[in-house]
């Protein structure tokens, strides 16, 4: 049976609620800014990735820390640049924000920071990150999660970003936590590892949370 036109335009109002509502980050607005060099505290900063760094994303395949707690693919030298290549495209198509943990000199990464499964009509995305040994236990992390989540809020316009990590995974748990993601719950059977399946910690942050307690 046709529904009359009156009818049928109320239920596919009510089919898509939200649907009036203005998008929270205008379509547009991230691809019309330049990739920033964000600064932290101490000897690095967030740069984005460029080909000469594709020797420490390769590397990063290799770590097994990494490898367990983020599953990256075995990448070659060319596939590691392409990969980089496509997360400078992923910048221009809004879909995603890639940093480079570097020293303030111009050396190798010693890890990565970025926002992916944005939502920018929905206002939120997700921090993932790790770090090569060389920069683990100097605090980085912290310091990058807070700047990354302060320029998605305060320059992009999000209102809400989470990081998800294993429970078996306290390094990331700490790191969350101090940057100012609350912990919001546990996600049964999330992720697929190499040893089985992983109950998943959901933090998060917003916008209006204000500041990190230094």
């Amino acid at each position: 049976m046709r529904l009359p036109a009156e009818t049928a335009a109320a239920a596919d109002v009510e089919a898509a609620p939200g649907a009036d509502l203005p998008p929270v980050v205008p379509p547009g607005r991230m691809a019309a800014l330049p990739q920033p060099v964000l600064d932290l505290p101490g000897p690095f900063r967030l740069r984005p990735w460029a080909s000469y760094d594709a020797p420490a994303l390769v590397e990063s395949c290799h770590d097994p820390e990494i490898r367990h707690w983020n599953r990256p693919p075995v990448l070659s030298p060319a596939g590691a640049e392409e990969r980089i290549a496509r997360w400078q495209e992923r910048w221009r198509a809004e879909a995603a924000a890639i940093w480079a943990i570097a020293p303030e000199a111009d050396g190798l990464p010693v890890g990565l920071i970025g926002l992916a499964d944005l939502d920018l009509a929905g206002g939120s995305g997700e921090i993932l990150y790790w770090l090569l040994p060389t920069g683990r236990g100097s605090g980085v992390m912290t310091a990058a999660t807070d700047r990354v989540s302060r320029w998605a809020f305060e320059e992009l316009g999000l209102h809400r970003l989470r990081i998800t990590h294993s429970v078996a995974n306290p390094a990331s748990c700490r790191v969350a936590e101090k940057a100012g993601f609350l912990l919001e719950g546990t996600m049964r059977g999330a992720l697929l590892h190499a040893d089985g399946w992983h109950d998943e910690h959901l933090h998060a942050r917003l916008s209006t949370d204000g500041p990190v307690p230094a």
